[in-house]
């Protein structure tokens, strides 16, 4: 059996959530697994360990139940939310909750939305000051939250309001958690609550055109999503979707900046290969977990029953063993599966309206803005386990 490597290094430290790069290159000595001290953790770390792990069923997302802990009394609406949530589940659960949400959620529904995506982006860049912009709030924020909005069938006029909701319930996936963002993130979760299941009530009553009176209809072997999983589902797709998509915007705009040529990489014949190389080389989310369902052996390795597992999901898109010169930002190199969007049968539900948002913002953006400049050097907000800019400001 291997002795894995420990290593320590505070997931809340500046320099380290400026640029996490530099650790991931210190952890290669460690081959697949290796021990963080701060977090009591082993992790996942070669691209090849972290496929492993998403692809094997004797790993989940869900908690054992003999290992769950009471769910504190100030956050019980959070997890009342999370509980139906087929991001925690498991078949086959999982598999009735996913089959359902497909029903609805088709690539024919959102391809319907090409033509709006792509006015509501020139829309945002009519509204750029000439002097001085600061992409996030006037580009990379708006665009996820309004198409998801209108997707759903939900006031556009609401889009500020679910994105206060949206930001503090994803704050609990971030290292620097604390008692006050836990209580932020309950109250906002009870008010989502309170407001979509009004919203739903509506929509039973008088239905749509939209995803979310589709979600209502869905059935599958005479099997309809409950109140509760229709909640849980519409908070999962606007929570998840919105956070990636405005870190993977953000990200990418500074990254296609830096490299001197963003107007090449943004054409039609190479925007494609250029937002998969964004998701590899600075994607929105940089660790997630998994539990251990029995007790077993993988790449040498003893893992327990119960076992916590965290996959470093950036590093392992920094793998020099599996990507040929992987710190340099290349659309042209040889296709390589990446884990930005997760894999597995808990592959993002959301992933062709991602690929859909970044492959219309970023080439209009450019095309618009031929001459843009960064004004002042991006920084990174201390989400981590999410990277992302705290602003991006810009000269157009």
């Amino acid at each position: 059996m291997s002795v894995l490597k420990k290593f320590t290094q505070s997931p809340i430290d500046h320099d380290f959530v400026q640029n996490p790069y530099k650790f991931y290159e210190q952890i290669e000595t460690a081959g697949d697994f290796f021990f963080w001290n701060d977090y009591e953790r082993v992790c996942a770390r070669s691209h090849r360990a972290v496929s492993a792990i998403y692809k094997d069923k004797r790993f989940g997302r869900e908690i054992p139940p003999e290992l769950r802990r009471p769910i504190p009394s100030h956050l019980e609406d959070f997890y009342q939310i999370e509980k139906h949530s087929m991001l925690e589940k498991e078949p086959p659960n999982h598999t009735r909750l996913r089959s359902l949400v497909l029903r609805a959620f088709t690539t024919r529904k959102i391809s319907q939305f090409n033509e709006e995506l792509d006015q509501l982006c020139h829309k945002l860049i009519d509204e750029f000051s000439e002097y001085e912009v600061d992409l996030l709030p006037a580009y990379a924020q708006k665009i996820p939250i309004i198409i998801i909005a209108r997707l759903l069938g939900i006031p556009e006029e609401m889009s500020d309001q679910l994105l206060s909701w949206s930001n503090a319930m994803v704050a609990m996936y971030q290292a620097r958690r604390t008692t006050e963002i836990e209580k932020e993130a309950n109250q906002s979760a009870a008010d989502f609550r309170v407001y979509l299941k009004a919203y739903i009530d509506e929509r039973r009553k008088n239905p749509r055109d939209d995803l979310l009176s589709n979600l209502i209809q869905a059935e599958e072997l005479g099997e309809k999503l409950t109140t509760a999983e229709l909640i849980s589902t519409v908070v999962l797709l606007l929570n998840a979707g919105h956070e990636a998509t405005v870190h993977t915007l953000g990200n990418g705009i500074k990254t296609l900046i830096e490299t001197r040529n963003p107007k090449k990489w943004t054409q039609p014949d190479l925007i494609n290969k250029t937002v998969e190389e964004i998701l590899r080389f600075d994607p929105p989310l940089h660790m997630f977990n998994r539990y251990a369902y029995e007790d077993l052996e993988l790449f040498d390795v003893k893992i327990q029953y119960g076992q916590e597992i965290m996959l470093m999901l950036a590093a392992s898109g920094r793998d020099a063993i599996k990507i040929e010169n992987p710190n340099i930002f290349d659309p042209l190199r040889k296709a390589t599966p990446h884990f930005a969007l997760g894999a597995g049968i808990h592959f993002c539900v959301g992933a062709p309206l991602a690929r859909l948002e970044l492959q219309t913002a970023l080439p209009i953006l450019f095309k618009r803005c031929p001459n843009i400049s960064i004004i002042n050097p991006p920084v990174y907000a201390n989400l981590y386990h999410f990277h992302g800019l705290t602003s991006l400001k810009i000269k157009p």
